[in-house]
């Protein structure tokens, strides 16, 4: 229970730090951990014209593999079906343009990859 505890917390943390470093990017975020039914997308920005749905992936040491890596195809999907859930229930339309990308943390060195998988 602790272990899951302080995960959790370890996450939020790291989601902040992304939210931040997006931020002084010039992306406006919109949401923190958006939940529905199919899952969990960590933040949700507006970047010009496009939405943007990030997934926030941190690791300590090259151990357990590249943080990047962690968002394998079955995340993707995962991700997709709530992207399609937010626009569907929030944005009211499946026409706006839209990005996924990843947020590493791996250590103290942030990677950010734009458009890092297409929508499945």
């Amino acid at each position: 229970m602790r272990e899951n505890y302080n995960k959790r917390r370890l996450g939020g943390f790291y989601e902040e730090q992304a939210a931040r470093y997006l931020e002084e990017q010039g992306l406006a975020i919109l949401e923190h951990n958006y939940r529905c039914r199919f899952g969990e997308i960590d933040l949700i920005a507006q970047d010009g014209e496009y939405l943007v749905f990030v997934e926030v992936k941190y690791r300590s040491s090259r151990h357990s593999g590249s943080p990047l890596a962690a968002v394998d195809a079955a995340k993707q999907h995962v991700i997709s079906r709530v992207a399609k859930n937010y626009l569907m229930t929030c944005r009211r339309s499946v026409d706006i343009p839209c990005r996924f990308d990843v947020v590493g943390f791996d250590g103290d060195e942030i990677t950010w990859v734009k458009n890092a998988f297409d929508y499945r």
